[in-house]
């Protein structure tokens, strides 16, 4: 009886096993199709997930337009610190109006020229941006900016804080005029009283301006904008005496000196006469920098790098954040590294490449190819590395969530930390002898930049998606 039941135990575990057997079989051929498309797809969908590829259109008028790039959900939980990216266009004699905003900006001149003023502990302040120039400006602080060449567009690539921010999905702007400024929204008796204009006046005031943020300085533009931007810097704050330019007729000038009484006449009741006195004292200096006249922190022949710390430009420090530009020859890399104090946000500004990056637990993250125009970012402690395509130069510029000098950690080659660490418990670790590990740490002689890896990609130009490339157009200057 022991021997039957023992067989038919076995007999029923047999059946059991041809029949799990049979359905893996039937899930292979009928399944597997599937899952493999599906598998696919997450791969496609974790290599994209660290492109930013969502952007608002912040803004849009004739005169120009501003997107921002804003990090996605996925991104949040990743990102100590995220930061908006912008990217500001401007056509040729054109204004981006005074206002202030609830983050603080940082702005790089990336093609033409602008002439920036903003008030700056209680002055006013203005300096001409070359390409090239980095500039900072306080949240809360008014603000303009001025396109007056009047042949070439203005492209800017912006930083824009939301931990400073009210909590939207972008930041606010709080205009100083037009139809939608902060001053439309009290009514008509306060605003009367407030200016000691009649109800006349104060509509004149109120309606004679555009309600766009980016205006035309031309023929059809608003003259209040026009008359406003020929003010010297003390003028456009105190407005106590006007400025006439050459060829101005008598018309011209009455409609400059009605102009200037307007604003003279707003900006008393906005700010506090201590704001107005200080004008009179010498101004404080608040400079640009430009990345393109600062000698690089690292050189050689495979590329170049710098770091803009707030040692280096000490607008960063209020901001707590830092900027960078790399520039890699053809087909050569970034080493893969570490940052150990900040996310990396970056855009291509010119050729095209990839990126890899590394899950802490040493899996891969990504391993996407990007080209002109693409933003992507790195969170802090994640491995990774950039390499430019075979078919030329990369060139990638961007902002850290750290002004504080960063100390990347590199992880091969001749400036490592392998080297740094080289020692008998390194190299127990990699399960070599300590000759042997020494040999294979010494085996790359050059340092941060490398020479040409296998892994270069070829020309990827024309095999990205669309979404990825919406911001080729800004970089192609006329």
């Amino acid at each position: 009886m022991a021997k039957l039941a023992s067989l038919l135990l076995l007999a029923l575990f047999l059946s059991y096993a041809i029949v799990g057997l049979a359905a893996d079989e039937f899930d292979i051929h009928n399944g597997r199709g599937k899952q493999e498309e599906e598998e696919e797809g997450y791969e496609k969908e974790k290599e994209d997930m660290f492109l930013l590829q969502e952007s608002k259109h912040v803004l849009k008028t004739e005169a120009g337009e501003m997107r921002i790039f804003v990090t996605p959900p996925h991104g949040g939980l990743l990102v100590e610190r995220p930061l908006h990216i912008g990217f500001l266009t401007m056509e040729p004699k054109t204004l981006f109006i005074p206002q202030y905003l609830d983050s603080s900006l940082i702005i790089f001149i990336r093609g033409g020229e602008a002439r920036v003023g903003t008030v700056y502990k209680d002055d006013m302040v203005e300096r001409h941006l070359k390409m090239g120039d980095v500039f900072r400006i306080e949240g809360g602080s008014t603000f303009y900016l001025i396109n007056m060449d009047e042949g070439q567009r203005l492209h800017v690539i912006c930083s824009l804080d939301p931990n400073e921010g009210l909590g939207f999905d972008t930041f606010q702007a709080f205009l100083l005029a037009g139809h939608n400024s902060v001053l439309a929204g009290f009514d008509k008796e306060t605003l009367a009283a407030a200016f000691n204009l009649t109800k006349e006046e104060l509509k004149d005031l109120m309606t004679s301006q555009s309600s766009e943020p980016i205006v035309y300085l031309t023929d059809h533009s608003p003259s209040m904008w026009k008359k406003f931007v020929q003010l010297k810097a003390e003028e456009k704050l105190e407005h106590l005496r006007r400025v006439i330019p050459s060829g101005e007729d008598e018309e011209d000038i009455q409609e400059l000196e009605q102009t200037t009484w307007s604003w003279r006449k707003l900006l008393n009741s906005v700010f506090p006469q201590k704001f107005l006195d200080n004008v009179r004292k010498k101004h404080r200096k608040l400079d640009s920098y430009n990345l393109y006249k600062r000698t690089p922190d690292f050189k050689n022949n495979y590329g170049w790098s710098l770091a803009l710390e707030e040692s280096d430009y000490r607008p960063l420090r209020k901001s707590g954040v830092g900027i960078f530009y790399v520039n890699l020859t053809a087909g050569s890399m970034m080493a893969p590294h570490v940052n150990p104090r900040a996310t990396e946000f970056s855009i291509v500004l010119r050729g095209s490449g990839s990126i890899q990056i590394v899950y802490p637990n040493g899996t891969s993250a990504a391993s996407t190819q990007v080209k002109e125009g693409d933003v992507f970012f790195v969170p802090r402690y994640f491995p990774f590395c950039q390499i430019a395509s075979r078919s030329g130069p990369m060139e990638f510029f961007g902002f850290t969530t750290s002004a504080r000098k960063n100390r990347p950690q590199f992880l091969v080659g001749a400036s490592s930390i392998l080297h740094t660490m080289e020692g008998p418990e390194l190299a127990a670790a990699f399960g070599m002898t300590e000759k042997h590990f020494r040999h294979i740490a010494n085996a790359q002689r050059e340092g941060v930049i490398l020479p040409s890896p296998s892994a270069a990609p070829p020309d990827v130009k024309g095999k990205q998606k669309m979404p990825r490339t919406i911001y080729t157009n800004l970089f192609r200057f006329d």
